[in-house]
């Protein structure tokens, strides 16, 4: 089970930071262009803020998979250990429902809304196609494939939170054997 939790905090990691080093490339090419050839890449502004929706998603997982994330705990420092770690296994179960809800959520939005042409990208999309000869790269244009990052986020958070649980409970029996 280690092993699982580490690959899988190594994967969130690698996700949000991937998605923080691409948006400063990004805003960082952008910059440059505009101020020295007077002219910013037409995707350069929209593609950010994307990436960084599925950042924040990746690393929403990392810190619940972490139990690094916002807590408040006025009410449960009161608690023995005990019953502390047994409601924030509880808590886990909770957690793992939401994220199955958001990605089922998540999924319905993007192929409802799919098709629409994200307007920043569509020249992107459409150069990508043209250029590999690869029809499917249309996709990239698609406002579908930026919002499926809610549902990824709902899956990545459901993964977060079984694999919390299964921790916890591990745990939970090592301290009463």
């Amino acid at each position: 089970m280690k092993t699982v939790n580490e690959f899988a905090r190594r994967l969130f990691a690698l996700g949000a930071g991937l998605s923080m080093a691409l948006v400063f490339a990004i805003i960082f090419v952008n910059s440059l262009r505009r101020y020295t050839v007077g002219q910013s890449v037409s995707w350069g502004e929209e593609l950010p803020i994307y990436l960084t929706i599925y950042g924040v998603m990746f690393g929403l997982a990392l810190a619940y998979l972490q139990d690094r994330h916002i807590r408040f705990t006025v009410l449960t420092d009161f608690l023995s250990v005990s019953v502390r770690e047994k409601l924030f296994a509880a808590v886990d179960l909770i957690s793992f429902a939401t994220g199955v809800a958001l990605a089922f959520s998540g999924h319905a939005f993007a192929v409802r809304r799919g098709n629409l042409d994200a307007s920043g990208l569509k020249s992107a999309g459409n150069w990508l196609a043209e250029t590999t000869g690869i029809d499917a790269l249309v996709w990239v244009a698609k406002v579908g494939t930026w919002q499926y990052a809610i549902a990824i986020g709902g899956a990545l958070l459901a993964v977060a939170a079984a694999l919390k649980f299964f921790e916890r409970i591990s745990a939970i029996k090592a301290v009463q054997a």
